[in-house]
């Protein structure tokens, strides 16, 4: 795949788009309150209240604009498609290679508070997905994860980096496994932090208790809270229409999210009615992601993934090194038995005992650890 022309990045957004935000979220159209004490109908009406006049009166996004800029951002052409990519060179000499790549309702911003530990070990790039953030729209179909495997490649040879490592979870874990998939050559090992894959049918007898609670945990999301991926990955444009013009609907679409996958407060096993967003991501870091999602008008072009790829999500052997860390509150939890059948050489294996999807947002410091020792098994 063909890399062109790239080129410093600096976000500065028009200061109209923001004025135009907060007309928006003055004029809002709330439905009634739900009928129900918990969010087992969604986000409360109270809540989204609350963050709509907060984010209106008190939010700033400059803030995390500053935050951003004051790191090497590039946009660089790949396949035709403008991506945004974070590209944090290491001082350390014997330092290696390191692709991040976020998922959805996620950024880069997710990677902020673990960029200065890493960069120590690692040259970090970090790339926003096509159709997210400030990376391009594609124009034509076609971008699936094994597409942006292949993109992503090809962006880390451009760079000069013909030998790397591959990390990610959500949609990344996707991606970083269709690199290792097709990529072999040149991923040395990956490690994922949503460990994606079906458990073995032979291998559905004599089960452990953590491996009922995983299949729990996940009956949950398939009952209860699968919806918004059935939308994405059949209609992503309709949805697409109420979330550009709506700001509270995008919040609420992705604060929603917050709630049911990070680990803050649920019932044992994750059963995602009980606890609150704030109990594990601050309210500002929360604005920051819908607001990038907004101000880029992201709701149906970051949907469309779910389009081409959901099918497939979870399909293929993987062959290079491999480690894995397993979060309490993840959507999806394997046990190793199950994960070996995909997954042929894991060289790291570790069960975490607090944090949820977002891994690197809830707990950097937990998720640098575990990178480090997965990729200590690990050579170029």
């Amino acid at each position: 795949m063909q890399v062109d022309n790239i080129r410093a990045f600096t976000i500065d957004m028009p200061q109209a788009a923001l004025d135009d935000l907060k007309a928006r979220l003055a004029r809002t159209r709330w439905p009634e309150k739900e009928t129900v004490d918990d969010w087992d109908q969604g986000i409360p009406l109270a809540y989204a209240q609350e963050l709509a006049v907060y984010w209106r009166d008190a939010y700033d996004w400059r803030r995390v604009e500053a935050r951003v800029n004051s790191l090497p951002n590039y946009l660089a052409t790949v396949g035709g498609v403008d991506i945004h990519f974070l590209h944090i060179q290491s001082a350390n000499p014997t330092a290696r290679p390191l692709v991040l790549t976020h998922g959805w309702p996620g950024s880069v911003l997710e990677f902020l508070d673990v960029i200065e530990p890493l960069v120590a070990d690692y040259h970090l790039v970090i790339p926003s997905l096509p159709g997210y953030g400030f990376s391009g729209k594609p124009g034509e179909a076609g971008w699936s994860i094994e597409h942006i495997g292949a993109a992503w490649d090809a962006l880390m040879r451009a760079l000069g980096y013909d030998r790397y490592f591959a990390q990610g979870g959500d949609w990344g874990s996707a991606v970083t496994c269709a690199i290792a998939m097709n990529h072999a050559d040149r991923c040395a090992g990956i490690h994922v932090n949503m460990v994606v894959g079906a458990p073995p049918p032979d291998l559905m007898t004599d089960l452990s208790d953590s491996e009922k609670l995983y299949l729990a945990r996940f009956g949950w999301y398939r009952s209860k809270d699968s919806g918004y991926s059935t939308q994405q990955a059949t209609r992503p444009q309709t949805i697409g229409y109420a979330l550009t013009d709506s700001p509270v609907g995008q919040m609420a679409w992705i604060v929603e999210k917050f709630h049911g996958w990070t680990d803050c407060g649920h019932q044992p096993g994750g059963l995602s009615i009980g606890g609150h967003p704030e109990n594990a991501l601050l309210r500002d870091a929360m604005l920051d992601t819908v607001s990038l999602y907004w101000l880029t008008a992201s709701a149906a072009s970051s949907a469309r993934l779910y389009w081409h790829s959901f099918r497939s999500f979870a399909a293929g052997e993987i062959l290079v090194p491999t480690g894995c860390s397993l979060f309490p509150n993840e959507i999806m939890r394997l046990s190793r038995r199950w994960a070996e059948r995909r997954y042929k050489n894991i060289v790291y294996w570790n069960e975490l005992t607090s944090g949820g999807h977002f891994a690197a947002w809830e707990q950097p410091e937990l998720f640098v650890g575990e990178v480090r020792a997965a990729l200590a098994q690990m050579t170029l």
